[in-house]
């Protein structure tokens, strides 16, 4: 089994360090690590050092870094505008799509969203998709951490947002039961972001279609099932991680 990932904020300079805090009680006392044994400790942004514990404490442990490493920022980027969709479903997406490769997840304030993000309930759900990508990346062992956009006085985009956010991009696909083009012969570009768009639960409204296919978006699909909008980015995620190389 691998060694176990533990998020910083930044590395340590020298060849020892202390880990304490959320993360130190996460690898003391959650996980119970011990003298001898490995972790990993990444800083979000690339940056990965491996380390042997030397001590542990209540709370807290000590280990020696014996590596240091440096992942490239994948390109093209891979950008998922997701709609917020109601209970859990969304933080299961979220979770899926970090644990699959996504460098950024966007939260759509859809016309179809049953559920809409105003006031300290946006503040919070966006801080929850925070968390979850977070522990997700832990997870997944990944060095960068994807980043949920949005502000707590602006936690989800609207369309109109998003409609810019595609027609800067190398590439926007949006994914469309009615489509017939397929995501997977679809044109890739080589370099920059490319733009997935998922609808919510009650799909995307034809105003929407229409503003974000004239903004440049490709309507696609990945094949004959409609899958859930808690699914339909995971597989395409997919998709796209296996054309460009990734997986």
């Amino acid at each position: 089994m691998s060694a176990p990932l533990f998020l910083v904020e930044s590395l340590p300079p020298g060849d020892l360090v202390t880990l304490d805090g959320p993360e130190g009680h996460h690898a003391a006392t959650v996980q119970r690590l011990r003298t001898g044994e490995e972790l990993l400790l990444a800083d979000g942004r690339g940056g990965t050092v491996a380390a042997v514990v030397t001590a542990v404490g209540r709370g807290t442990l000590t280990a020696s870094v014996t590596t240091r490493r440096y992942a490239d920022p994948p390109d093209p980027r891979l950008v998922v505008v997701q709609g917020i969709a109601k209970g859990d479903r969304a933080e299961l997406a979220v979770q899926a799509m970090t644990e699959v490769g996504v460098d950024e997840i966007v939260p759509w304030a859809a016309e179809r969203s049953v559920v809409q993000w105003r006031g300290d309930r946006g503040t919070r759900a966006r801080e929850r998709w925070v968390a979850t990508a977070r522990e997700a990346a832990k997870q997944a062992r990944r060095p960068w951490l994807p980043a949920v956009s949005g502000t707590p006085q602006a936690p989800a985009e609207p369309t109109r947002t998003v409609a810019r956010r595609i027609t800067g991009a190398a590439a926007g696909f949006l994914l469309h039961e009615e489509a017939e083009a397929r995501l997977s012969t679809a044109e890739l570009p080589g370099t920059g972001d490319i733009v997935l768009v998922i609808g919510p639960e009650g799909g995307i409204s034809p105003a929407e279609l229409a503003a974000l296919t004239s903004a440049g978006a490709v309507p696609v699909r990945l094949g004959p099932e409609v899958l859930r909008t808690s699914t339909a980015g995971v597989a395409a995620l997919a998709v796209l991680a296996t054309r460009l190389g990734r997986w």
